[in-house]
């Protein structure tokens, strides 16, 4: 695992220097401090800051091909490497090191139009095909590398991160319609950032830019539609079985690895089936991790030790308390590089500290299996909606909803009725591909009043969800209403928060990478493939994982609740430390100062969190959001985080020379 930066002049006349390619690789140190390298030709130049994991000693990049004709930098893994490697040896191609980085570059060698179908794994790269004078630039199918790149003064400059091409020279701007849709889909949604004029690219996609032309972005994979209903799996046998296959599959594929791979223990149904199939294929002792919290609220320390027990790992636990959140806070923003709505990120980012902590460089963790088979609320309350718009004038549908949140209002009369109309706006419509999303969005956008004059009338004609809808809108088409959700999920959630958010950026802030078994992308097929009742049985959800796992976890994991990860958030604001830090930031003088938020407003919110007053979830997450959006505006005024002055160039050293010979 890695960081990855480059620089492609079009100008001429501003060909990339050495210096500013090493601030580039610098700037994201935490992502691969084990070596670094750069690479320049002409127009192009590459960084790298390289995580060794495979090939320790042979996998240093750039790396490039027998001839140098073809240069990579590279982050992440290609799991099936080495079944692709005697494919492309019986068809010619010469290996020097063990690297699946040299793996990638023979795929592109050989299939240049397909190349990245082939792939099985998580990635962000940069091809720089010299003979073409063609940079291509890609992204795995689920978003779980990020890759960002921008247009500056004639040049494109492209990173892992936004803070390199900050570090490049790059203007740092808060971008309003970014800032908007975190506050209404809790993250900016691929191309569309948080930082003014820099683009994410989506996941599933590349990017070629070649000399002469406009950069041309294209999909080569996205989340499959479902088929007919005659066509779906719907025998359960049948579809236990091809999971179960596939998910060891998949585990095996991910302990490939030339350093210890270790396992997040949650003590959830999700993260207990992937620790108890690495169990089950290899006999490895396996060390497992997991947060705790001071605050018994949010604890589930009870859960995870009884699945420690039961799998016999040697687990290692970090408790984190309010404290601890507010004094990390600053760096989980700085990290993440967009505003959050909850503090959820911050212990993640804690726990990677702690497995780096124990000499350990790669953990197996669970996201995922929520999208593919059903696992969140919004499915249920979709699938409720939707049955209660058949019969609008019922009132046992509404009751549904009570039981989905048994903490939800029932005794008042008026903050029941508050609720049945929260979710009842929108039930006739389920032809509208944001059916299932419309309340959360139209909560959030409840949270645009307390936004600046200047940053309203900038989004006076957006509307955020039309502009996610729109960008969506070919991948929306011709789903049920159940499928549409999970699309949204997938696209937007997953990609844009936890693989970023509370995943690469909190796993990497430590050095360490992140592997996710239930995102093989065979696995995500085959859930689009499994009939609706085969995940979502009634209300229980991800009823098939549950089925084909049956043998091997505790039958309490079985049936336990699903109970959704949080952390404190206003609590751990209240006092001491993470008082003075929002009293800071939301003094009247850095709100006008940042100019994104309306002083008034926040002050009167700040008010009722300090004096301990209850907020309800909208106000809770703008709160946060508040918070952290500051922290970026702060962050950014203050220009790079690390500058040429510096670094020491002998750090960064450039490649090319005698490495391109093929050692026979």
């Amino acid at each position: 695992m890695c960081g990855i930066a480059g620089i492609l002049d079009r100008t001429g006349s501003k060909e990339p220097r050495h210096e500013e390619l090493a601030v580039m690789a610098a700037a994201i140190r935490h992502r691969g401090p084990d070596e670094f390298g750069v690479y320049r030709d002409g127009e192009l130049g590459f960084s790298h800051a390289r995580l060794s994991i495979i090939d320790l000693s042979g996998g240093s990049q750039p790396m490039c091909n027998e001839d140098g004709s073809v240069w990579l930098t590279y982050n992440g893994e290609i799991y099936n490497y080495l079944e692709l490697r005697p494919e492309l040896e019986s068809l010619g191609h010469r290996f020097r090191t063990r690297s699946d980085t040299e793996v990638l570059i023979h795929a592109y060698e050989q299939w240049p139009e397909s190349f990245a179908e082939k792939l099985n794994g998580n990635f962000a790269f940069g091809i720089w095909d010299r003979t073409k004078r063609r940079l291509v630039l890609g992204r795995d199918r689920l978003g779980i590398r990020p890759l960002f790149w921008a247009f500056h003064e004639g040049r494109i400059l492209f990173a892992s991160e936004m803070k390199c091409l900050v570090a490049a020279g790059y203007p740092a701007r808060v971008d309003a319609l970014g800032l908007d849709q975190a506050f209404v889909a809790w993250t900016s949604v691929a191309p569309r950032t948080v930082l003014e004029g820099v683009r994410e690219l989506p996941p599933g996609h590349l990017l070629q830019i070649d000399a002469g032309r406009e950069p041309r972005e294209e999909a080569y994979w996205d989340l499959p539609a479902p088929p007919a209903p005659g066509e779906m799996i719907c025998d359960e046998r049948e579809a236990a079985r091809d999971l179960r296959s596939l998910l060891e599959d998949s585990v095996k594929l991910r302990l490939r690895a030339d350093v210890t791979v270790g396992a997040y223990l949650s003590g959830g149904l999700d993260s207990t089936i992937a620790t108890a199939l690495v169990r089950s294929v290899t006999d490895t002792p396996l060390e497992t991790y997991s947060i705790a919290f001071g605050d018994k609220d949010f604890d589930e320390s009870a859960e995870q030790d009884a699945a420690v027990r039961a799998l016999g790992t040697e687990h290692h636990k970090i408790v984190v308390s309010y404290d601890d959140i507010a004094r990390a806070f600053a760096e989980v923003v700085a990290l993440a590089e967009k505003p959050l709505m909850r503090t959820a990120p911050v212990p993640l980012f804690l726990l990677s500290g702690l497995v780096r902590s124990q000499g350990r460089k790669v953990v197996l963790t669970g996201e995922g299996a929520d999208e593919i088979f059903g696992g969140y609320d919004i499915f249920k309350e979709a699938k409720i909606r939707a049955w209660w718009g058949r019969r609008p004038e019922s009132r046992m549908r509404p009751a549904l909803l009570r039981k989905l949140y048994p903490f939800a209002p029932g005794a008042d009369r008026r903050a029941a009725a508050f609720f049945e109309a929260f979710y009842r706006e929108g039930i006739e419509n389920q032809d509208d591909p944001g059916f299932s999303h419309r309340p959360t969005w139209k909560n959030g956008l409840r949270n645009r009043g307390f936004f600046s004059e200047e940053i309203k009338a900038r989004l006076r004609d957006h509307d955020t969800p039309s502009w996610i809808l729109e960008r969506l809108a070919s991948g929306l088409s011709g789903r049920s209403v159940l499928a549409r959700a999970e699309y949204l999920e997938t696209k937007v959630f997953l990609a844009g928060h936890l693989l970023a958010s509370q995943g690469d950026r909190m796993s990497l802030g430590h050095s360490v990478e992140g592997r996710y078994p239930f995102l093989d992308h065979r696995i995500v097929e085959l859930g689009q493939r499994l009939a609706p009742w085969l995940k979502l049985r009634g209300l229980s959800e991800k009823w098939i994982l549950r089925e084909a796992h049956r043998d091997l976890i505790p039958e309490d994991v079985l049936t336990r609740p699903k109970r959704p990860y949080i952390a404190p958030n206003v609590r751990s604001f209240r006092e001491g430390f993470g008082r003075e830090l929002a009293e800071d930031l939301l003094a009247e003088g850095s709100i006008e100062g940042a100019g994104l938020f309306d002083p008034p407003r926040v002050r009167r919110l700040a008010q009722k969190v300090f004096s301990d007053q209850r907020l309800g979830e909208r106000e809770t997450m703008a709160f946060v959001g508040i918070l952290s959006a500051q922290l970026l505006a702060r962050r950014w005024a203050m220009g790079p985080s690390v500058r040429e002055s510096d670094i020491d160039l002998a750090e960064f050293p450039l490649r090319g020379g005698d490495e391109i010979l093929v050692r026979e």
